[in-house]
């Protein structure tokens, strides 16, 4: 039987789907081609048809959930709260391929990394964009160091075989962002300006 050219897209985005969800709960390596087509209801035969490797399904998968949310509404507030939250480290397989991947993405290839590399420049782009602007500040650095301080959190949080500490780091961690939203008597020493600017949400 012929497969019809929107049935084929509609594997691929099956394969996607089901690769991303994979890869990002169990990590790349032990995930084979197999696993992939067995959760996407699909053969393993038909795989080339799809893709020409495995590593050209990683890079892309990487793609597809780094583009999903790309145009979603934004809000900086918003964004802190669901991404530290127990939701988010309990459900690796949904949640941000930075911190489930993070220490395999060295290991990949090329392609694989510069689509993690793009997406990290649209992530930073992305929140330097929401803060509010301040002449004494440089918001691009705080949402390099905010966005780091968030990804690092949720890894040691999923490391940490303690609940209780794993939920302490995303609740201070939280709460150190939060502190550096602009507010009386909170200031650089150095500079005069907030140490991290303010979203753009009220207060």
């Amino acid at each position: 039987m012929r497969v019809t050219r929107e049935q084929v897209a509609e594997n691929r985005r099956r394969i996607l789907d089901a690769s991303a969800r994979l890869f990002r709960n169990r990590g790349v390596s032990a995930v084979s081609v197999v696993d992939v087509m067995q959760c996407a209801g699909l053969t393993h035969g038909g795989f080339y048809r799809y893709f020409s490797s495995k590593d050209d399904l990683v890079a892309q998968a990487l793609a597809h959930i780094l583009t999903s949310s790309a145009d979603a509404p934004f809000s900086v507030g918003e964004h802190v709260e669901r991404y530290l939250s127990a939701e988010h480290r309990d459900n690796a397989a949904e949640g941000c391929p930075f911190a489930a991947l993070a220490s395999e993405m060295r290991y990949q290839t090329p392609q694989a990394r510069a689509v993690m590399t793009a997406g990290a420049r649209q992530i930073i782009a992305t929140l330097t964009s929401a803060m509010s602007p301040h002449p004494q500040t440089d918001e691009r650095r705080a949402a390099i160091g905010n966005w780091a301080a968030m990804v690092g959190a949720m890894v040691i949080a999923r490391v940490v075989d303690d609940e209780d500490l794993s939920d302490r780091i995303l609740e201070e961690t939280r709460r150190f962002l939060e502190s550096g939203v602009r507010r009386p008597g909170n200031v650089d020493p150095e500079s005069g300006s907030s140490a991290f600017p303010a979203s753009s949400e009220p207060d």
